[in-house]
């Protein structure tokens, strides 16, 4: 077996979060990156020879798989990053079927049966021993990890038509009006974006995409719907993958966060006594990054001024001196300093938030300064002038940037 995973996008609904920074590497529910992730699935279920796709600002990704990936070469185990090497031409990738397309040679090095092609940039957990034994059992030359979601949102996914004998028999991307499922109406099944495939059926099926002039190179939008034509693609419903330790509340979670609203929902969706999305379950671990960091720390207790920390996550390292931090994630490394409050917002590591300032419904990214009084979140037409704010309301302050009165 051999995993690809692609971690080459932009990212640009996400700015300025992906302003120096590819989408898969932007920070994650304190101690994570969104690649960490689909990592994870990988390396927990066994899949140990990894290779990851990487093309636009990827140095913060390369470092961060380099200081966190590392793996036994002994045992002929890897997490490798490859940059787009122009083995085809002095050209970057053009889609996510050209990125396997200029990369065939990882493949004939490994010889695997079957190839396993994931994203680098959702928020779930998942065993993909169950999607691959399906597959092999399906005989098909390429399976599709689909879920399911309402209706109303068949425009923003590629939508799979299953057929009575588990094979794709329709295949749309992003159709206005399609049917729902038998038996759920109001349902559709929305592909993830991963992909099993038989090592041949992938060579040669992106090697034909490659050779099509019209086409965009796009694995969802050109060659999976050429494989459907042909009968040789099958779904996988991800309602059914069953994960070690999960819980009743938290099966069958999977968030795309390709915008600011999302990423910001789907971070809130942690800080609940009962999470939706549980970071806990140590029967299969988010594995981060590991600095050298002391606990955190939350100092004063008096009247007029107590450290403290509700309904929130805190990284190692941050100090909560004399503020209050409600229904936030507060990654390591953080100061906040006497009668600052934090509410319903995420704040990267780094991040020093001034005496007696406010911040409410926030992203500060990285090393942000917030001056003692300044507020963020309060006055929206103002922060507009400063800052990027969402359609939903959400402030981003970039990384490195600083809030003044």
């Amino acid at each position: 077996m051999l995993a690809i995973v692609l971690a080459g996008g932009e990212g640009k609904r996400l700015s300025p979060l992906t302003a120096d920074r590819a989408k898969p590497a932007v920070p994650f529910g304190g101690n994570y990156r969104l690649v960490d992730f689909v990592l994870s699935n990988m390396v927990n279920a066994g899949y140990r020879r990894v290779v990851v796709l990487t093309q636009y600002k990827s140095h913060s990704l390369d470092r961060h798989i380099a200081r966190t990936w590392a793996m036994s070469p002994m045992l002929g185990q890897y997490v490798a990053t490859v940059p787009a090497q122009m083995r085809k031409g002095p050209r970057w990738f053009a889609g996510s079927a050209d990125a396997i397309f200029q990369n065939l040679n990882l493949i004939e090095d490994e010889r695997p049966d079957h190839v396993l092609v994931f994203g680098a940039d959702h928020i779930y957990r998942m065993d993909p021993r169950q999607m691959v034994a399906a597959h092999e059992a399906s005989g098909a030359a390429v399976t599709v990890a689909a879920l399911r979601v309402p209706r109303e949102q068949s425009g923003e996914f590629g939508v799979v038509q299953p057929g009575p004998d588990g094979r794709i028999a329709e295949f749309a991307e992003k159709p206005a009006d399609p049917p729902g499922l038998h038996g759920a109406p109001g349902e559709i099944l929305a592909s993830m974006g991963n992909y099993v495939f038989t090592t041949q059926a992938l060579c040669e099926a992106v090697t034909e995409d490659a050779a099509n002039p019209a086409s965009k190179h796009d694995l969802g939008g050109d060659v999976i719907p050429m494989m459907v034509e042909r009968g040789q693609a099958a779904v996988y419903d991800f309602s059914t993958n069953v994960v070690p330790g999960e819980t009743e509340r938290d099966h069958g979670y999977w968030r795309d966060v390709g915008t600011i609203d999302a990423y910001y929902d789907a971070h809130m969706d942690l800080v609940s006594v009962h999470p939706i999305f549980n970071l806990y379950n140590r029967a299969w671990p988010i594995h981060a990054a590991s600095d050298s960091l002391p606990p955190a720390k939350f100092v004063f207790d008096d009247d007029d001024r107590r450290g403290m920390a509700v309904n929130s996550v805190v990284g190692a390292g941050t100090v909560v001196s004399g503020g209050t931090v409600r229904r936030s994630v507060v990654a390591p490394s953080v100061v906040v300093h006497t009668h600052a409050v934090v509410e319903d917002s995420v704040v990267l590591s780094g991040v020093d938030i001034g005496r007696g300032s406010v911040v409410r419904r926030a992203i500060l990214d990285k090393n942000v300064r917030v001056d003692p009084g300044a507020q963020i979140g309060v006055d929206l037409n103002r922060d507009r002038r400063r800052f990027t704010v969402s359609a939903n309301g959400i402030v981003v302050v970039g990384k490195g940037e600083r809030v003044t009165e």
